[in-house]
């Protein structure tokens, strides 16, 4: 996956779950099974076609469409023998024109989908192979659920051991996420994450100057793509 430091996006939408989503499709006797998981890198997308290509290995076709990356810099499809540009490309304008539920934006990324097509016997015309790919994409993404993923600035605080707690539930309740507390000898590390803004930062940074009357301090971090 590109690395956090060096995309343009914040967040993005991807697959919540590992576990493939699939559907089928009928048209004219054919038959259209849409697959799609999240691979988070171009070896695991071609990973995963290839074990769909072995689990269908009498299929005709097995197309495909993936796109990687917070700003989905990597973007591939293959027709794979359908006529050229009435399978792979519209499934490919799917993925990246598909609407998540916040916002409706169209960032839906580290997304491989495969189609299986067994021919029933009747030709559907160019028209009709890239409605059916397209559609067979649409159905495997709906199928899925979905969640958001954002670039997060970790930070660590140094307090007494008493404050610790009480610390914990406030930064909590402003929406800061906690991802866990270090315990020494002589103090508690609480360890942060913010959104990647300055903004964000401030906020935190504020909410704790106004918790510990000015006397603890966030130390800044790397960011880290989290789920949310």
């Amino acid at each position: 996956m590109t690395g956090t430091d060096e995309t343009r996006a914040r967040k993005y939408t991807v697959l919540s779950e590992p576990r493939p989503a699939e559907i089928l499709l009928e048209i004219k006797k054919s038959e259209f099974i849409g697959h799609v998981a999240r691979v988070e890198s171009e070896d695991e997308a071609r990973e995963f076609l290839d074990a769909l290509r072995k689990r269908y290995h009498d299929a005709r076709h097995v197309c495909s469409a993936f796109v990687i990356g917070a700003d989905r810099d990597i973007q591939r499809s293959s027709d794979d023998g359908e006529p050229a540009g009435t399978a792979g490309i519209p499934m490919l304008q799917a993925v990246l024109a598909h609407r998540t539920t916040e916002e409706a934006l169209q960032d839906l990324s580290d997304v491989c989908v495969g189609v299986v097509r067994y021919f029933g016997g009747i030709k559907l015309g160019a028209g009709g192979l890239v409605r059916a790919y397209t559609d067979a994409t649409v159905q495997a993404i709906d199928a899925a659920r979905l969640t958001t993923r954002e670039r997060l600035r970790l930070g660590r605080i140094e307090v007494p051991h008493a404050d610790a707690g009480r610390l914990e539930n406030e930064l909590r309740a402003s929406d800061v996420a906690v991802l866990g507390t270090d315990y020494a000898s002589s103090h508690a590390s609480l360890n942060i994450a913010v959104t990647d803004s300055e903004e964000a930062r401030e906020g935190a940074e504020a909410h704790l100057a106004s918790s510990s009357s000015g006397q603890l301090d966030v130390t800044w971090g790397e960011t880290e793509w989290v789920d949310r």
